[in-house]
């Protein structure tokens, strides 16, 4: 089997109101992630695959993209920028929650990596405000 793709985001300038689109379009049952700011998670069972809906950040205000797992991100992205696709967001952890990376394929369209196990989290009252996936957790790194 293939690596599988985990996760997606949809991300625009107000994520509270693309996550009512989505819902009232799709029935998605977005929820806002606690302690996530205008992040919203939709469950695998309401769209066959997890993902989000949320606010970008000002780099990438506004993004549709996926997650593919692997076993050794920058494993990956050497092979990435081997077949000619480039790196955008470097192998970046958020404690408890994501290990991630994101890239640039060949066309231009930014696709995310993902390792299946979960950092774990740092000490009590050393961890920052949790973050997000892609370009948004990015800039707090």
């Amino acid at each position: 089997m293939g690596n599988p793709v985990v996760h997606w985001e949809v991300m625009g300038p107000d994520g509270g109101k693309l996550a009512s689109f989505y819902n009232g379009l799709f029935d998605w049952g977005a929820t806002e992630a606690p302690g996530m700011d205008q992040y919203h998670l939709v469950d695998a069972e309401k769209t066959g695959v997890g993902g989000a809906i949320g606010k970008g950040v000002e780099e990438m205000p506004s993004y549709v993209t996926i997650y593919i797992q692997v076993d050794d991100i920058n494993d990956h992205l050497a092979k990435i920028e081997g077949a000619g696709g480039s790196s955008i967001v470097p192998r970046t952890e958020i404690p408890g929650t994501v290990t991630f990376a994101l890239f640039a394929d060949p066309a231009g369209n930014v696709v995310g990596l993902v390792e299946e196990e979960t950092p774990a989290a740092e000490q009590a009252g050393r961890d920052g405000p949790r973050s997000r996936c892609g370009m948004a957790a990015a800039s707090t790194h």
